[in-house]
């Protein structure tokens, strides 16, 4: 599948091994795994703030953070966006308490 998420990947995976000066990606890789997974996380946060205020458009740039410090992370743990795929796909049709009931 060839979208916006699979292009922007494959720009994510090129900055892997890119001087950390040269990108905020490659500075993001530089600092490690935990410094990616703080950035998600405080991507989440802002993400449910803008969510949580009167403008619904407002969750669009935060939402979209959000996805781009996931595939980072996603990246650094040598995983694709095709793992969360399958992993959707395996999903697909079960109900999520029984989801949940199967971890």
């Amino acid at each position: 599948m060839d979208d916006i998420l699979d292009r922007l990947f494959g720009t994510i995976e090129s900055r892997r091994t890119a001087p950390p000066e040269s990108s905020y990606t490659a500075g993001l890789f530089a600092r490690g795994r935990a410094r990616i997974a703080q950035k998600l996380g405080e991507e989440a946060v802002e993400t449910v703030i803008a969510a949580m205020g009167d403008d619904p458009a407002a969750i669009v740039p935060e939402a979209a953070d959000l996805l781009y410090h996931l595939l980072v992370l996603l990246a650094d743990a040598g995983l694709t966006p095709e793992d969360v795929r399958a992993e959707l796909a395996r999903r697909e049709g079960m109900s999520g308490l029984d989801e949940k009931a199967s971890r």
